[in-house]
């Protein structure tokens, strides 16, 4: 497939950008020898290859859930500049 100048245009005009005249030639050799080297690949045998959804092969590793204390409420608000009760007391932002 042969992508034109025309095509380069109204991609541009999609994504809302300016192109130069240069960028424009530029974009058409480069997206035309994209769409070449695709088909390259297109026209490879598939048959007796599976799919597969990850170049490696990799699964998950679990770590076991185990409850651990957590930090204290008066370790937390040691480093807040400013506290009413349990909770953080913040600028107002909203008018």
């Amino acid at each position: 497939m042969k992508i034109g100048k025309k095509d380069i245009e109204y991609i541009a005009n999609l994504s809302r950008i300016e192109l130069s005249e240069h960028e424009k030639e530029m974009f058409v050799h480069q997206l035309s020898d994209i769409l070449s080297y695709i088909g390259k690949i297109s026209e490879l045998n598939t048959e007796n290859v599976t799919p597969m959804a990850y170049t490696i092969k990799a699964s998950n590793v679990f770590k076991e859930d185990i409850p651990e204390p957590s930090i204290s409420l008066e370790d937390v608000q040691l480093n807040a500049p400013d506290i009413k009760g349990v909770f953080f007391k913040v600028p107002k932002v909203i008018e």
